[in-house]
């Protein structure tokens, strides 16, 4: 067990929320986290939004497909990777988020001791 929550894991359970939020592709992720981490002074690095979205992947709860980013293929010619679950994704992301909160509530505990006797 780690003394705090290590960031890749940290990060997936971001990446999943965005997934269930239908929040599909790696770069909008990204920068949602970006813009919601702004207040904290975190900024989550580009390449462990992907190392954790390829885990996702790796580990059966995350799929990948190809979609053109436009809704005009006559116009629009980039290609964007989008993420969804598994078929027991679903089933996986919910038991990795009950693992990463009782992390999360031991490091809350941590730091809120350290805080009490310290501050």
């Amino acid at each position: 067990m780690a003394f705090m929550i290590a960031q890749r894991a940290y990060i997936k359970l971001f990446l999943i929320t965005k997934v269930e939020q239908r929040r599909g592709y790696g770069y909008q992720m990204l920068e949602e986290l970006k813009q919601e981490f702004a207040p904290f002074g975190y900024v989550p690095p580009q390449s462990e939004i992907y190392r954790a979205l390829h885990e996702l992947v790796q580990e059966g709860v995350l799929f990948r497909t190809k979609q053109l980013k436009g809704s005009d293929p006559s116009v629009d010619f980039q290609e964007i990777v989008l993420y969804q679950f598994t078929d027991d994704g679903t089933e996986k992301a919910e038991l990795y988020k009950k693992q990463v909160k009782t992390d999360l509530d031991r490091c809350i505990g941590m730091l809120n001791k350290a805080v009490r006797d310290n501050y």
